[in-house]
This record gives structure tokens, C-alpha cells and sequence, in this order.
């Protein structure tokens, strides 16, 4: 199919189609994804190479992936977000270019991507509180989105995220609710920003309640199942074991389920769980009924919109950072229940 087929399909001008595959701003929204949905469906890709010549552009995005023992990022959640990112780059003829590269050499990785001019935008991944790679991604001139934020970056710059805050806050809430009030949290690492946000918003919530949080209760790690499933069993093991949990990830609560079930327990009647990242494509919380109470955000969807985001930059070099804020969605399950007396 050429690009004169599709804009016959979908009704629009050929020059509408070209504008919303490749990210005008003047493009409606609405229009925007109805194109970039149906291009996917009838499995449109546009002439890379010819349209590389055309533009002076490489047609590809970058992702750096830094591999490392403190944190792993290849997992089904990035998973899920190239998925969703790569379907906005191929409707727009992008291809994508993936690079593993140790933590200390991902300054220079960067370096080396611009020098050879081989992407048009890169999108950053993980960020820290204070990332230097915002700062290194600006004065090489390279456009980027970052797939979260950076709470002590001070000066404007491009990214979508989760109000993880928020999500953090409401699902801790719900357990207060329910009546729980010795709750335990097990987050992520924390000198990440999205596991910092999310310790915020279980302190606020509790906060609100007139209690005070208790460090032995409050656990940061790789978020991994068997890290749920080890800080579960040390937390329900204590004399005073708490009655609820805000877990910070699906693979995580699998491991902390794990640990309910060896202890004797019911996941929902002794003990309540809410977790996050309820929405993957390959980790399905229940069919009908949800299994675990969740705060539910798409992270498919995630990086469609920062790919979309980015694209639309590198057409616009000119258009000023943008900022995208996703709210999450609290999804009751049968992980919760009020507590036992």
C-alpha cells in the first residue's frame, strides 16, 4: 500500500495523511491517531530510504539502554513501551535503533550516536532525580523525549509520565478506607524519580491520616519478583506484621502473593494488596475480575504518545519543550478487602 492508497481509505488528503504520519502539530488530534491506527492495521510503511534522501534525515529513533546490576530496564514493562513506541515510528516510516551499553558508558554512547548522525531524537529512559544525560542530550543537540522526569532539572525540556504521586496517594488511600492503617510499601528503587514520587504519595496519604511512617516497613529494591516475594516474607515474619501492601510493580506483587500464600494466608481476606502497572500486554491481571487492585496505566500507550511526542519535535525544531502528564486509573480487584479484627 502507497501513501496515495491510504489517504483514498481514510478520505484525507494525501498531504493530511503525510502531516499526521509525521507529527505536524497543525494536525487534528483526533485525525492524528485515526491515521496513525489505521496505517498500523493495514500494516502502511512509508519509503525509509526515499524519504530519507528527501528530508536529509536519518528516519530512525534512538533508545539507550543502559544494562546494569542496579537496574535492570529490559523487562516486560519496557517491553511493552517499545511495542507501543515502535508502532508509532513504523506508521511514520521510522525505523528504531536499540543500544545495550554498560552504565559507565552511556555518556559516551551518546556522544557517539550524534557524531555519526545515525537517529533524528532519542528517547530517555529511566531517569533519576538529577540526570546529566538531559543536560548532555542538550548541548549535543539531539532532540529528545524523556519517558519520565527529573525532579531537580531545572530548565525545560521534553517528557511524559505517570502521576505516580498521585497513583501512590490514592492507592494507599483505598487501604486506609478499607481500614488498614499498619501498611507497608514496597517500591522501587528510589534514587530513580518514579519510585521517589511514589514513596511521596504513600507518605502524603498517611499523612492526611494523622500517621507517622514507619522506615521498617518501607522497602526499595530492583523490582523483581523475587524481591516481592523476599521483603514480603520479612515483613510478614515481624511481630507486628502489617495488615496491607502498595506494591510498586505486577512482578513485584506476584512475588509478594507468593509469600501471603506461604505464610498461610489469604491475599485479600488476611492481607490486602494494591499494586501498579496493571495494564501489560504479557502479564494480564485476571480475565473478568481483576486479581489484583491496581492503579492502571498503559504503558503501551506510554510510549506510543512519547514517540508521537518526539516525532512531532524533529518535524517542529522550533516548537517549545512539551510536557505530558498520564493520569493512572484505580481498578478494584480481589487482592483488598477491609481489615481483620
Amino acid at each position: 500500500m502507497n501513501l496515495k492508497q491510504l489517504a483514498s481509505h481514510l478520505k484525507l488528503s494525501q498531504t493530511t495523511v503525510s502531516r499526521a504520519l509525521n507529527g505536524y502539530p497543525e494536525v487534528n488530534e483526533d485525525t492524528r491517531r485515526r491515521v496513525l491506527k489505521v496505517a498500523s492495521e493495514m500494516n502502511y510503511r512509508p519509503n525509509a530510504r526515499a524519504k530519507g534522501l528527501a528530508t536529509g534525515r536519518a528516519m530512525a529513533i534512538g533508545h539507550v539502554i543502559p544494562v546494569s546490576s542496579k537496574h535492570e530496564m529490559v523487562n516486560p514493562i519496557f517491553g511493552d513501551f517499545i511495542a507501543g513506541a515502535g508502532e508509532a515510528y513504523a506508521a511514520a516510516g521510522y525505523d528504531m535503533v536499540l543500544s545495550l551499553v554498560a552504565d559507565r558508558d552511556e555518556a559516551a554512547s551518546y556522544r557517539a550516536v550524534a557524531a555519526k548522525g545515525s537517529v533524528d531524537g532519542m528517547i530517555v529512559h529511566g531517569p533519576k532525580m538529577d540526570d546529566p544525560r538531559i543536560a548532555l542530550l542538550r548541548e549535543l543537540g539531539l532532540p529528545f523525549v524523556v519517558h519520565g522526569r527529573a525532579s531537580h532539572e531545572t530548565a525545560p525540556y521534553s517528557w511524559l509520565d505517570i502521576d505516580n504521586r498521585r497513583a501512590f496517594f490514592r492507592a494507599t488511600k483505598t487501604l486506609l478506607d478499607l481500614g488498614h492503617s499498619r501498611l507497608a510499601l514496597i517500591n522501587g528503587p528510589e534514587w530513580m524519580d518514579f519510585a521517589y514520587r511514589r514513596r511521596d504519595g504513600f507518605v502524603m496519604a498517611l499523612a492526611e491520616q494523622g500517621l507517622t511512617p514507619d522506615p521498617a516497613l518501607m522497602m526499595q529494591d530492583e523490582m523483581t519478583e523475587l524481591y516481592g516475594h523476599k521483603s514480603a516474607q520479612h515483613l510478614l515474619a515481624l511481630p507486628d506484621p502489617p495488615t496491607a501492601f502498595v506494591c510498586a510493580s505486577m512482578i513485584t506483587a506476584l512475588g509478594l502473593r507468593r509469600a501471603i500464600h506461604d505464610a498461610g494466608l489469604v491475599m485479600g481476606r488476611d492481607v490486602s494488596v494494591v499494586t501498579h502497572d496493571d495494564d501489560l500486554s504479557y502479564l494480564r491481571n485476571g480475565d473478568d475480575t481483576p486479581v489484583f487492585t491496581a492503579t492502571r496505566s498503559s504503558v503501551r500507550e506510554a510510549g506510543r504518545q512519547s514517540a508521537q511526542m518526539l516525532l512531532e519535535i524533529i518535524a517542529n525544531p522550533s516548537v517549545h519543550p512539551r510536557q505530558h502528564l498520564m493520569q493512572a486509573d484505580l481498578i478494584m480487584g480481589t487482592s483488598t478487602g477491609p481489615r481483620r479484627r
